[in-house]
């Protein structure tokens, strides 16, 4: 009997009259619907479809207006999902309804422009060269003691956050808020998202979550569900989070740091320690290390993917500002960590918040494995403070200072094409151009009080 023929059996005994399905489109916004446990039934093993605006759409339902991949011209055909039905989750909310994940699929193989399967594909090339990727993904988020009507009517100005004052690992608060810490931990337990730790960082209501390590599929998984379902739980209590990379110029922005390390996929050892080596890196560590360190600013528009990202990636905000890499130094983009074969790893430290969890992985890990094929040189470490030495650097190594800059570099570099595919380079291109023309096409706070009277 198939899993999916045990699975309903088993809902119809239980009673179980819904389930609910999402996934993750290309800014990273989840998206989904109920499914009766009918219709489920019937896609469960199959496919399924919906409208194909949901790949060609913004932030805001907007279609894009330069994309081939759909758009007016191709009338909006279905396009095919299938679900995972290994990734059941069940809602302790809702009555205990199943949740699944959803793929899309084209031809019944993996889609060109669908983030989780573009990570898939480059998980399948890692596997290829002998490689299993494991992934930890953190999170910075602002919570504020508003709604989404109330943030709405002031113009997303002077919000009340949770918690006055800049407050980093203050015990006083998790004391204070000891019942909203530990429901939300175990919260996000109960729906497979177990998170090893959560502190206050610098900044009015500001929390940073780490989500346990895992496999990278499921890392990115965990990391999508998590930041819906924190926006959920905080909505549902009368309270708002927000992981914009940075909602006020007054404190620093919000990171999505993502800890990586292979393991051979036979053995299951870590391929990134080498017990003689000073450091502890191995080889294909150092190689790893040197292909992110290569190819990180051409794959910055995919970590780094809105207007907003930008105000972030500014020196001396704890956000990285050039492609640099040094040992336990977390003024570089990437942060060697020494440890044991369980615990030597990379800290990816360039990604925001905002940043599509499935994009930030195949990125990384793609232009890792790149290094490996390539069998890059590793420069030295940098010592001390990495922003004081950034223009110094070679300016290949320098990061693009707007989403417009960075989107000419994704789109014509030959390293995106081979981590992503063609037909995702063009359409994410496309996407990031649509954003930066929204953008310039609107005025700003700033512009009004600086121009308005006095030019």
């Amino acid at each position: 009997m198939s899993l999916g023929t045990n699975l309903i059996e088993a809902y119809r005994a239980e009673g179980i009259r819904r389930v609910k399905v999402v996934f993750t489109d290309v800014d990273g916004v989840m998206r989904g619907k109920y499914l009766s446990l009918e219709k489920f039934a019937s896609v469960a093993e199959g496919v399924s479809g919906f409208c194909d605006c949901v790949l060609g759409w913004d932030v805001n339902d907007q279609l894009y207006d330069n994309a081939s991949f759909t758009g007016w011209h191709t009338a909006f055909p279905d396009a095919l999902y299938r679900l995972d039905l290994l990734t059941e989750r069940r809602l302790h909310e809702e009555g205990g309804i199943p949740l699944f994940l959803a793929e899309f699929v084209e031809g019944g193989e993996s889609h060109p422009i669908c983030p989780r399967s573009r990570l898939k594909s480059v998980l399948s090339r890692a596997e290829g060269l002998g490689f299993a990727a494991r992934m930890a993904f953190e999170y910075e988020f602002f919570i504020f003691k508003e709604t989404s009507e109330s943030a709405a009517g002031k113009g997303y100005q002077n919000l009340v956050p949770l918690t006055p004052g800049n407050f980093g690992y203050s015990a006083l608060r998790t004391f204070a808020l000891s019942d909203l810490f530990n429901e939300f931990m175990d919260y996000c337990e109960d729906h497979g998202v177990a998170l090893e730790g959560v502190h206050c960082e610098t900044g009015p209501g500001v929390w940073e979550a780490a989500i346990a390590v895992d496999s990278a599929l499921e890392a990115a998984d965990k990391a999508a569900l998590f930041k819906t379902l924190t926006k959920a739980f905080f909505q549902k209590r009368g309270m708002i989070a927000t992981f914009m990379a940075k909602w006020s110029m007054d404190y620093p922005g919000q990171s999505g740091h993502v800890h990586q390390s292979l393991q051979s996929s036979s053995s299951g050892a870590s391929v990134f320690f080498e017990p003689n080596d000073p450091l502890g890196m191995s080889s294909v560590m150092k190689s790893y290390v040197a292909g992110v360190q290569a190819y990180l600013p051409d794959v910055l528009a995919a970590v780094a993917p809105t207007i907003n990202s930008y105000s972030r990636l500014v020196k001396g905000a704890w956000a990285p500002t050039a492609s640099t890499w040094g040992v336990e130094n977390r003024t570089c983009a990437l942060r060697v960590i020494r440890g044991s074969a369980q615990s030597q790893r990379m800290e990816f430290r360039v990604g925001s918040a905002d940043a599509n969890p499935y994009l930030t992985a195949a990125a990384t890990l793609g232009a890792g494995l790149l290094g490996i094929e390539q069998q890059l040189s590793l420069a030295a470490p940098i010592e001390g403070n990495a922003y004081d030495l950034q223009d110094a650097l070679d300016p290949k190594d320098q990061f693009s200072t707007n989403l417009l800059d960075a989107t000419r570099l994704f789109e014509t570099s030959n390293a995106v094409e081979d981590i992503f595919g063609a037909a995702f380079q063009a359409h994410f291109s496309s996407s990031r151009y649509w954003e930066v023309k929204e953008y310039e096409r609107h005025l700003n706070d700033w512009q009004l009080s600086r121009y308005f009277e006095i030019i």
